[in-house]
Order: structure tokens, then sequence, then C-alpha cells
């Protein structure tokens, strides 16, 4: 059974930037290696070292690769729901269905003061506001059927109306009409990546998500939390392996092929997210040192197996129970 790998760039290391150049080599490379998927971290204060917007640098490197997974952290407290399920749509479609949203359920109390909180949310408060978020990006986005564009020049339709569903929402947080004016990509929506989760968030995430990155722990308690979460999703009603749970490791130099063992374990998690500071000596460390490793080893793929980021993780459609 193929186990997922992720790679995670980590933006607020206090580092210099990276180049877009050096970027682009380093997720070439991990394409190269047959990496399922890597995530761009992103921070909007003054301790972040990228100098990129996340989602900005998505649709560069969507234009110099092929076929690796692409996803990108982007806050609630940053972002409107509406435009960021436009943004995320728009990239998904841009990449050839290859894009996923990283919606972390941790609070930064950095990011708040640059989006007119400065004293940020009450944890409950903004946990029921990023639930209700995460509800109406996944809902704008399943908003048009798959085949409700006519794009019908001489019968002058442009959808079918039966096949588009207004979300006209109204919550405690936001009010949201839609529909979203961008139609499904090929692998029919973006896929929803969660982390940062606390115990309150676990059934929440287990219902909606389609990946969990766990925090950093020891490959005992990740594996029983990977257990928990597929128990949660399966008293939400959905299928077997409709959400993948992945474990986190530090990718410093102290990483062998000998410590993966126990992360390995048959009943183990779903796959394995490595953790990369944003340092170019780190990268390309994990480049020349692991990445031939892990596909020799056959934790990487030797060549995708479908042309969309899920297709790579194993997921079904966009909404699959």
């Amino acid at each position: 059974m193929h186990r997922a790998v992720s790679l995670n760039i980590a933006s607020a290391t206090g580092q210099a930037g990276l180049t877009f150049v050096e970027i682009a080599g380093f997720v070439r490379k991990a394409e190269e290696a047959g990496i399922d998927m890597v995530v761009i971290s992103d921070a909007t204060d003054e301790r972040s070292s990228s100098p990129f917007e996340a989602t900005t640098l998505l649709a560069a490197l969507a234009t110099v690769t092929e076929s690796i997974g692409l996803v990108a952290s982007a806050s609630t407290l940053a972002h409107q729901p509406y435009n960021l399920a436009r943004r995320f749509a728009s990239l998904d479609i841009i990449s050839r269905g290859r894009i996923g949203w990283n919606a972390t359920m941790r609070q930064n109390p950095r990011d708040a003061v640059n989006f007119s909180r400065p004293g940020g949310i009450a944890e409950d408060d903004f946990r029921r506001r990023a639930e209700e978020f995460i509800g109406i990006v996944q809902s704008l986005w399943r908003g048009w059927d798959a085949d409700a564009l006519l794009f019908d020049k001489d019968g002058g339709r442009y959808h079918d109306p039966e096949k588009m569903h207004l979300l006209d929402h109204k919550g405690e947080f936001f009010s949201v009409r839609g529909p979203l004016n961008v139609a499904r990509s090929r692998q029919d929506t973006p896929v929803l990546v969660l982390s940062g989760l606390a115990e309150a968030d676990l059934d929440f995430a287990a219902r909606v998500a389609d990946a969990i990155l766990l925090d950093e722990q020891s490959p005992e308690v990740a594996n029983v939390a990977c257990d928990d979460l597929r128990r949660r999703a399966r008293a939400a009603g959905r299928r077997p392996n409709a959400v993948k749970v992945l474990a986190a490791i530090p990718a410093g130099p102290e990483l062998t092929f000998e410590r993966l063992d126990d992360w390995l374990a048959p009943q183990g998690c779903d796959g394995l997210t490595f953790a990369l500071p944003a340092d170019l000596s780190a990268i390309d460390d994990f480049a020349d040192r692991v990445l031939p490793e892990l596909r020799r080893s056959g934790l990487a793929r030797s060549a995708y197996g479908g042309a969309t980021l899920r297709d790579h993780l194993g997921l079904g459609a966009g909404g699959a129970k």
C-alpha cells in the first residue's frame, strides 16, 4: 500500500527568504522523486522568512511542475471565504487539478494584529468561525455540478440552472450568497488539508477533511491518533480511506532511515509529512540525501499513479463520503 509523502516548507524561521528559483528547484527535485505534495506554510507578520504570499507562489510553481501536488496555507483570519474559495478553485484549474488548501485550526495572534484584530479572537469563537469559514469554502467549491456549465453560444445558455446550487449562507460570522464563478477542476474540488488540531477539532476534522497533518509526536502516539481519527470518520458516515492522516517528522540531519521503521508499521498512519525549515542548506540536504533514499526504499513512488492530487493521495471526488 502506498504511503503518502508530503514535504512541509515552513516560513517563519528567522532565516533569509529563499528565492523563487531556489524553491522551484527544490520542488522539481521532489517531483522527480515522486513526492505526493509539497505544503507551503505562510505567515503575514514580520517573522515570515518567505518573500512570497503562499497562493501566489503556488500559481508560479504550477507553471514549472507537471505532477506534484501543491498545497498552500491560508489563514481564515486573513481572508474572506468567497475570495479564498475563488482563488483556490482558480489555482486548481491552472494546475490541472493539483491544488490543496491547508487550513490551520490554530490561531496565530501575530496574524490577527494585521487584520483589525489586535487582541485576537477568543479560542471558542475562533474555532466556530474557522468551522463556518471552511464549510462555506467547501460549499462554494461544490456549487456547480461537474456538467453544469454549457457554454452554448447558439442556444444562448451559459449554464444549466438546475445544476447550479445557490449557497445563500447566513451564519454567525459570515453572510455569503454565492455561487462561485469558477467551474470545477479535473479533480473536482481542491483537497482540504487540516492542521493544528486540538481535541475539540477532531470530530470536525474527521467529518470534513480530505487530509489531516498531525503535529510532531512519537510514532506510538501518532498511530493512536490516526486510529482515533479513522474511528471518528467512520462514526461520521464516511467511507474507508475518505480522509488520509499524515504524521509529522522533523527532517533535520539526524533523520536516518532506520528511524523511519517505527513510522511504517502496517497499521500506522496513511503517510508522512517531513517538516523542513525555510533554509537553503536544510532543503538542499534533504533533497540530496533523503529524497533519493525515499525513492529507493519504495516510500516515494517511482511514477505518479494519476494526474491529480486526489489521485496521488488515493482520495475520491471532493465531498465524497
